[in-house]
């Protein structure tokens, strides 16, 4: 599984992006961090995400993983349409809610393994689920936000599909930045490995 891990968005290095392609242009969009908004919000922001995706010559459609919660066989089936997945940002802990309900969580692991040919990319927190822990992601996150009555507690340990922390917005200009350095500083203080991404930077493994 390939992987473009950018701190901010995509479109300092679009070009690199594009050189990804497979086959199939054909891109699942996926923004179960935003399921603790309201509808109207939700909405517009998977618009936005949706146009600007498809203003780089991709096939991009929203895949909603509320609707293969406890149904991780429809998703296997359903996944197999594309060989990309962009994944919106917001709240990591509500996106690792979605992920294990929906047993997306399992499915990207087996790719990572097979070495399948899929792409998984995005920016900021939703690179930071791909990490071995979540634990000191509550810095910047709030871990208490539970929108899933088939869920209500918060998960710590995850995927290990990358074997570091990642830290997006390091020294941007963002309004996340200031709480990214005290994360990173809680990494050097506990020896825990981590990469740090200015917002312009990108990362494809």
């Amino acid at each position: 599984m390939k992987k473009y891990l950018s701190s901010f968005r995509i479109w300092d290095h679009w070009d690199k992006l594009l050189e990804m392609f497979w086959n199939n242009n054909k891109v699942a969009y996926i923004c179960s961090a935003l399921d603790h908004c309201k509808k109207e919000e939700r909405d517009s922001y998977m618009q936005n995400d949706l146009d600007s995706l498809n203003s780089l010559w991709l096939n991009a459609e929203a895949l909603d993983l509320r609707d293969f919660f406890w149904k991780s066989n429809n998703l296997c089936k359903k996944i197999k349409d594309y060989d990309w997945v962009f994944v919106s940002w917001w709240n990591t802990f509500i996106l690792a809610q979605a992920y294990k309900l929906s047993w997306f969580w399992k499915l990207m692991q087996e790719y990572e393994i097979q070495g399948h040919n899929f792409v998984y990319a995005w920016y900021s927190a939703w690179v930071c689920i791909l990490s071995p822990s979540l634990k000191w992601l509550d810095i910047v996150d709030d871990p208490n936000i539970h929108p899933y009555k088939e869920l209500q507690e918060t998960i710590w340990e995850w995927l290990s599909i990358i074997p570091y922390t990642f830290s997006p917005h390091y020294d941007s200009d963002h309004p996340e930045s200031a709480d990214i350095e005290k994360e990173i500083q809680y990494c050097i203080d506990n020896k825990i490995l981590f990469k740090a991404l200015r917002d312009w930077e990108v990362l494809i493994e």
